[in-house]
């Protein structure tokens, strides 16, 4: 049997696995939608991945990431939890080295990092304005009838792009219908919306950030060309996309948990993890004004795990979170 890794990255939109061998070659990955239920998405997962390889790996460390990371890390069993940045950064510093910048663009969320020597200097996230992600797309490509994987290539056909704002996602949408209205091609708007999603990301998580070469482009979004076409003309620089731009966060974990179990033994439930029976459920603690949300995972009706008090009242059970946090 191989000697292997796991790295899970668990976000809004996707559920991303990755398998690593101890040489950093991935031997499988995994890329699905978590659909608002983040724990069937990991055991549908887990469950995937132990038909496949269970007879061919034996996994001897696992990392967690994304904003499901302690979830994630008390369903599996998890040796390593790590916040997305630290994720990102490692699995970039070991897949592109030299990279001095990293453009992420999910669904939900888009993040940047800045790297120097590979060691994080800077980033910034947004969580907030939905303008700047790949569901901001999504909603466009819907509304012109167009599937989203052939978004970047009809955005490279443009011949003369139109300004959209792209300031807020409604006044975009709503600019887009006036210029369709005005009888521009649809290649035109498509890549006008491309653009407008780049001054979006530059003029808000990229504000004030020192953006230099090498720059690695990744998350979902990176498969659209039409948006790295996009960033090359803003930034006048080649966009590196990795081979497995979208699972990096899950890479990047893999990396983690080979650190992380140097010498010891890995924790990981197994594969059989994926038909356990785990129930969240949480409470408001009001032992005093801070009025933590606890939360609270069943398995097989069994407490394991407790987190989000502040002062470690209730978390005295489950996985250790060795979360760098970010700033």
């Amino acid at each position: 049997m191989v000697k292997a890794y796991l790295g899970v990255d668990v976000g809004s939109v996707s559920t991303n696995f990755v398998v690593m061998n101890e040489d950093g070659a991935v031997i499988d990955c995994l890329y699905l939608r978590t659909l608002g239920q983040p724990v069937k998405a990991i055991q549908n997962g887990l469950r995937k991945l132990g038909e496949k390889l269970s007879n061919e790996v034996k996994i001897a460390g696992v990392g967690t990431t994304g904003s499901a990371r302690n979830l994630t890390g008390v369903l599996v069993g998890a040796d390593i939890v790590k916040n997305e940045i630290t994720a990102h950064a490692v699995a970039v510093s070991n897949m592109v080295p030299g990279a001095q910048t990293i453009i992420e663009i999910g669904g939900q969320d888009s993040k940047i990092i800045i790297m120097r020597d590979g060691i994080v200097t800077d980033f910034a996230m947004n969580t907030v304005c939905a303008a700047g992600t790949g569901s901001f797309l999504d909603q466009q490509a819907s509304r012109l009838s167009i599937p989203i994987e052939s978004f970047g290539e009809l955005a490279l056909k443009a011949k003369t792009p139109v300004r959209i704002a792209g300031r807020c996602a409604v006044f975009a949408e709503s600019d887009m219908v006036h210029k369709q209205q005005l009888g521009h091609s649809t290649e035109d708007i498509i890549a006008g919306l491309c653009e407008a999603l780049v001054r979006n990301y530059l003029n808000n998580v990229g504000k004030g950030k020192e953006i230099l070469a090498p720059i690695v482009f990744q998350g979902g979004v990176a498969a659209n060309m039409g948006i790295k076409a996009a960033f090359e003309k803003a930034l006048g620089a080649k966009m590196i996309i990795p081979r497995y731009f979208n699972v990096m966060g899950a890479v990047g974990a893999c990396y983690l948990a080979m650190d992380a179990v140097q010498g010891k033994q890995t924790v990981f439930k197994g594969w059989k993890a994926a038909g356990f029976s785990f129930r969240p459920s949480s409470f408001e603690c009001k032992g005093c004004p801070n009025r933590c949300e606890i939360i609270q995972i069943f398995e097989n009706d069994v407490l394991i795990a407790r987190w989000g008090d502040r002062c470690g009242k209730w978390s005295d059970l489950g996985v250790k979170t060795e979360d760098v946090k970010a700033g």
